[in-house]
């Protein structure tokens, strides 16, 4: 039997593997809503009309541009929950409804400002791009989404003649108000399902207008590869319209052979510059909120470095998967990436080479603590091939490198050296 101790430890750890997972299934392509705008209109969806701005001279030539006296400012950041954030220097709100006269000053004091939100982390998101559209009159709010369901392995409509709000709160207030709707993914969503989507959500107006704009929706996400459309809201306006008032986008990373044009639109200044500079050596990398940097080969090896740090006491400070056959770069740009986190105290690098030999993976290390002056406590486990060639270049390397006969070993080492 497990003791309390042990339980409280091994949910800790579990808790580690969930983050990861979590981070892993959201890594996939996000574009801002100005650019998810501009596609969906290609498809024929009806957006509102808005205009990107990357200056305040921009900002003034889109106000003279756009219709009405009054405009919507909208911070662009892959980040939800905007609207009600705040920004570092004290502004409050991401979006605003403004006078055009007004509008240029609302703008100085969002772009080139860093937005915090509920969704983008404390350090917040910077907002490098405004999105200055027209205010619409909408008569009613609904909600739409297309996403990949596993379970059917196919294409799922999830929509809601309620929207503008939390689908997960009214999901859990009034379930019976979700819509539901399972695509076969070959054939994709037909006439008499499209028209069953409208008259569910209750659109009684302009009905075969509606109906082709749910249908270009679904062209947008199969034509484009996408993981998740999600429009909230879908808004009738007042002729009857339907508009897809704010939609945020996913595509799917194994996509971006066949999907160039779109992948050029990833945003770097919204991802952590660590990751970003992991993905140009072929490196997995997630960062953490630990002390102890990982640096392993293979995903589940890698989850299971991270457990066993936990159940010794320790917090891993990163998620770092250098692949089945990394080169003595992709090691040394590893270590740069490690040492570059102030929070990272001690290194545990744990290998088993399979396919990797031990010994290239030791004379990367070896290289890779000489460039960068590495002043943190390494610990080395390595197994597998050309094991003892590895251990030997590691011992005869004249740094200061711990190496640990097992995994536990390993981890041990490395929590009591902080």
């Amino acid at each position: 039997m497990f003791s309390a101790a042990s339980r409280s430890i091994a949910r800790r750890a579990s808790a580690t593997v969930s983050r990861v997972a979590t981070r892993e299934s959201k890594r996939n392509l996000n574009v801002h809503e100005y650019q998810g705008a501009e596609l969906m209109s290609k498809y024929g969806v009806n957006v509102p009309h808005g205009i990107a701005c990357k200056s305040l001279e921009e900002v003034e030539r889109a106000v003279d541009a756009l219709r009405g006296d009054e405009v919507v400012v909208k911070s662009q950041i892959l980040a939800g929950g905007r609207g009600l954030g705040t920004f570092v220097n004290g502004f409050k709100g991401g979006v605003h409804i403004v006078s055009k006269a007004d509008a240029r000053d609302t703008a100085a004091k969002m772009l080139g400002q860093t937005l915090v939100t509920k969704q983008s982390g404390p350090g917040g998101k910077p907002v490098n791009t405004l999105y200055l559209a027209e205010k619409m009159s909408l008569k009613r709010e609904m909600y739409f989404a297309i996403m990949l369901d596993r379970a059917s392995a196919g294409p799922l409509v999830i929509a809601s003649a309620e929207g503008g709000t939390s689908i997960e709160d009214l999901a859990a207030s009034h379930p019976e108000k979700i819509i539901k709707m399972r695509l076969d993914v070959n054939r994709g969503m037909s006439q008499q399902q499209a028209d069953e989507l409208v008259k569910r959500l209750g659109i009684t107006k302009n009905l075969d207008g509606a109906a082709k704009q749910v249908l270009a929706l679904y062209e947008t996400f199969e034509k484009s590869d996408c993981t998740m459309i999600e429009v909230n809201p879908l808004a009738e306006d007042q002729d009857g319209n339907v508009i897809a008032a704010d939609a945020k986008l996913n595509f799917d990373d194994n996509a971006e052979y066949r999907q160039k044009e779109l992948f050029a639109l990833r945003d770097p200044s919204q991802e952590d510059p660590r990751e970003v500079q992991a993905s140009k050596f072929d490196l997995n990398y997630i960062g953490l909120d630990g002390n102890i940097g990982c640096m392993v080969n293979g995903a589940g090896l890698a989850m299971a470095t991270m457990d066993i740090i936990q159940l010794y006491g320790g917090s891993p400070a990163n998620f770092l998967d250098v692949g089945g056959n990394a080169s003595e770069e992709q090691v040394v740009e590893a270590f740069k990436i490690l040492t570059a986190d102030a929070k990272v105290k001690a290194i545990l690098v744990n290998i088993f080479g399979g396919i990797m030999k031990c010994d290239v993976i030791a004379s990367g290390i070896v290289a890779a603590a000489k460039q960068v002056d590495l002043r943190v406590p390494l610990i080395v486990r390595l197994e597998g091939t050309n094991v003892e060639a590895g251990n030997e270049i590691l011992k005869s390397s004249g740094l200061k490198i711990t190496t640990a006969e097992d995994l536990d070993d390993a981890a041990q080492k490395a929590c009591a050296s902080l």
